[in-house]
């Protein structure tokens, strides 16, 4: 299946996140940010970053509502925070289609309105392995920023 993507918040742009949360600590009782959060207003909506099969909705007590979404090349796309799902989401999600809308959901409670966008690798990729703390997950978790702007 090729791989189309998007940034996965509607109007956002690389302005729209901070380039150094990737893999920022300290971050809470995972230590790591494994993802970034991309900004926008309370119900702006979020949007499928690539064609994909979705395998949850619903919600985890860190994450809030969430969507995660198996993609090309073997990858989970997970979208956390958010306002509300999108009930009219089937099985299959397109590319840009409306999976939810931003919010402040789970543990983001009380923070500025965003959407936590992370990406998992079911396969690893051992090369991605660094000496960063827990970079030893970096075979599986991979940069969205680098993800979204190749």
């Amino acid at each position: 299946m090729p791989e189309r993507k998007i940034i996965p918040v509607k109007n956002a742009t690389v302005l729209s996140w901070n380039a150094n949360t990737f893999w920022y600590e300290p971050w809470g009782s995972s230590g790591v940010h494994k993802g970034i959060d991309i900004f926008a207003a309370q119900g702006t909506p979020v949007l499928a970053s690539t064609d994909m099969l979705i395998l949850y909705r619903g919600i985890f007590s860190k994450g809030g509502n969430v969507v995660l979404g198996l993609g090309p090349k073997w990858r989970l796309h997970y979208f956390a925070h958010m306002q509300g799902i999108n009930k009219d989401v089937g099985f299959l999600a397109s590319k840009g289609q409306l999976i939810g809308t931003v919010g402040d959901t789970g543990n983001a409670r009380g923070k500025p309105p965003h959407l936590h966008f992370s990406i998992v690798s079911i396969i690893p990729l051992p090369w991605l392995i660094d000496r960063s703390t827990q970079g030893f997950k970096k075979a599986f978790y991979l940069n969205p920023i680098e993800y979204l702007t190749q």
